[in-house]
């Protein structure tokens, strides 16, 4: 789920950590030690992957066959090809004349500007500074033919072009001179400062980030010492008061003396950790909930091992979503509650209310789906990663480790989804400048990464994505129950987010066609993250409505009508009225659960060392 921060850090510390004025004898020694831990870093990557690097690695995400498809393609009309080389040679000669003429001290007109929204040439050489600015935009021009020429090559299906896209994108921004010391400005002006101690720096944190990796290189996003679960991130007070395999319920503890009624339950998606919804007070979900007067749950999924490898969907539906529902109605002593589904957990929200329905069971009021998926049938740029080939590949990958899928893994491949923004800027800021990575929040927890169950993790990846089956009525049966979303009439409030590369919004609103019942579907600004992380004292991104449902999201959009501020306060119009009257607030542990722990619980504090 990964997504993820558009900024990258910019951290004002010192580059090295000690004096510039240090002495060749230390130095030496600095040097010694370096190359003491890279050859023990090699000789224990290697003997855990003997084919690493080598014969026998193979193709896993088949991007090979890909690629010789799309030669394949580009032989077969080489006229095209001719003609996007020769606007490229047009260019180059613009550019060429241009940089000749502010050589001369003339005045001459840029050929290409990068995107306002790319931050890696915001250092003023760049503009300034005629060679650079001519490494600049041959860069970009260079990069932006690439991505053409592959882009308008005919004849490919669908998920190869999908791939060629996404890896020539890939290979374009790795290329960047920003990525290089010898072509990036503010690298040799520190490298000049310091006496090269900025690179003998980096060159220490990148083996501090091969060491956490066991020889894989894990890129520090932040300085994972100034955060430590429970107490400066997911510290909203409450309690944990249910506990199973897959799951811990907590409550949290009420800011208000009455509450609504009916309680709202949050189910976060597996993938990630629950608290990107409680990762400081001031932009904490959970904790803005229970300020509004909700007795508010979350669910705390486990982080799996071996031992659990087999736990299926069924039983992330029956041990996670309907115990998580059941258990927070004897907590309250009621019949009926609201719940919340995010992303893959607003997935297993359609499911489970599939499921209620074919049972009688009507113990939801409403639901809420937060930039959830229903439909897979355009599931945006992860969809890269999953084809046959690649869910075999990674299939045969968990069996090796255990039955499970590591959390880096997942983390890798959301990361390249925006690799200059999750991968580039931190190759640069903590490799090449040598600096510290920035403490930030976000980039903690993107960090802290969880497994994914064999069994569990198959089934999702063949069922939604390659087969998209469920929306498909009875094209998945779940504890023996065949699922027809179709047959939910309950009110359904769906969000999603205006540029969401993981959810795509258009693709959310399917959701809205399939569910019966009375609906609303919000549009707010930003990404999977931002947009929903997204609170009212903040006052950005805005949200868009529109109070008709039509069949597509295109015409959805072009009757809607843009609002400023946070969905927040829109959802919570609309909850409100569903959650009852007003009652006195209810303490955690106080009904027939009682409680487990203290918040966020254990589930969450385990922490992976990949």
């Amino acid at each position: 789920m990964a997504d993820h921060s558009k900024t990258p850090p910019d951290a004002k510390v010192d580059p090295t950590g000690t004096s510039s004025a240090a002495s060749a004898e230390d130095m030496a020694k600095v040097m010694a030690d370096i190359a003491k831990r890279s050859q023990r870093i090699l000789s224990e990557f290697l003997s855990r992957n003997p084919t690493s690097g080598g014969v026998g690695m193979g193709d896993p995400m088949n991007i090979g066959q890909a690629f010789m498809d799309l030669t394949t393609q580009m032989m077969a009309n080489p006229a095209k090809m001719i003609e996007a080389q020769t606007n490229l040679w047009r260019s180059y000669m613009d550019l060429w004349r241009n940089t000749t003429l502010r050589m001369m001290g003339h005045e001459a007109a840029s050929t290409i500007e990068p995107d306002k929204a790319d931050r890696r040439f915001k250092d003023e050489a760049w503009s300034e500074n005629a060679v650079f600015d001519y490494l600049k935009q041959s860069y970009l021009l260079t990069s932006q033919w690439m991505q053409n020429t592959v882009g308008d090559v005919e004849g490919l299906d669908a998920q190869t072009k999908r791939k060629v896209d996404f890896y020539t994108k890939q290979f374009a921004d790795a290329i960047a001179p920003t990525n290089f010391a010898m072509t990036n400005p503010e690298v040799l002006r520190l490298t000049a400062e310091t006496k090269g101690e900025n690179l003998v720096k980096g060159l220490q944190h990148m083996l501090e980030d091969l060491e956490k990796g066991k020889g894989r290189l894990r890129i520090s996003m932040t300085d994972e010492t100034a955060f430590k679960v429970g107490e400066n991130v997911a510290s909203t007070p409450g309690k944990v008061v249910f506990q199973n395999d897959l799951i811990q319920l907590i409550q949290y503890s009420p800011t208000t003396e009455k509450v609504h009624e009916l309680p709202i339950v949050v189910m976060p998606p597996w993938i990630n950790k629950y608290y990107i919804l409680d990762l400081r007070p001031k932009n904490s979900l959970v904790k803005w909930l229970t300020d509004q007067g909700y007795t508010t749950f979350i669910v705390s999924w486990v982080n799996p091992d071996e031992k659990l490898a087999t736990k299926n969907f069924d039983d992330y539906m029956t041990d996670g979503a309907i115990a998580a529902i059941e258990a927070a109605k004897r907590a309250c002593g009621i019949k009926q509650i609201n719940i919340a589904g995010y992303c893959i957990g607003g997935t297993l929200l359609a499911i489970t209310l599939a499921y209620l329905k074919a049972k009688k069971d009507n113990s939801i009021a409403s639901a809420t789906f937060i930039t959830a998926l229903t439909d897979f049938k355009e599931a945006g740029d992860i969809r890269v990663f999953i084809d046959d080939a690649q869910v075999e590949s990674l299939e045969k990958r968990m069996d090796e480790a255990g039955g499970f899928l590591e959390g880096s893994d997942m983390a890798t491949s959301f990361n390249m989804l925006r690799s200059n923004d999750l991968i580039w800027s931190f190759v640069v800021n903590n490799y090449l400048l040598g600096k510290d990575p920035f403490p930030f929040d976000l980039l903690y927890w993107n960090s802290d990464s969880t497994r994914m169950p064999r069994a569990m993790h198959s089934f999702y990846l063949r069922n939604m994505y390659l087969e998209n089956n469920l929306a498909k009525p009875g094209g998945i049966t779940i504890a023996d129950v065949p699922i027809d979303l179709t047959t939910i009439d309950l009110p359904a409030y769906f969000v999603s987010c205006k540029e969401d590369h993981i959810a795509p919004w258009a693709t959310t609103y399917i959701g809205t066609q399939l569910l019966k019942g009375p609906k609303r579907f919000v549009l707010s600004g930003s990404g999977h993250i931002a947009g929903v992380v997204n609170p009212p004292v903040a006052n950005k991104y805005g949200y868009s409505t529109n109070e008709k449902l039509p069949p597509t999201a295109e015409k959805w959009l072009a009757g809607a009508k843009e609002n400023p501020g946070s969905w927040w306060t829109d959802w919570h119009a609309w909850l409100a009225p569903k959650s009852g009257d007003k009652i006195a607030a209810r303490a955690p542990g106080e009904g027939k659960l009682k409680v487990v722990e203290d918040a966020p619980g254990s589930f969450v504090k385990a922490r992976l060392v990949k």
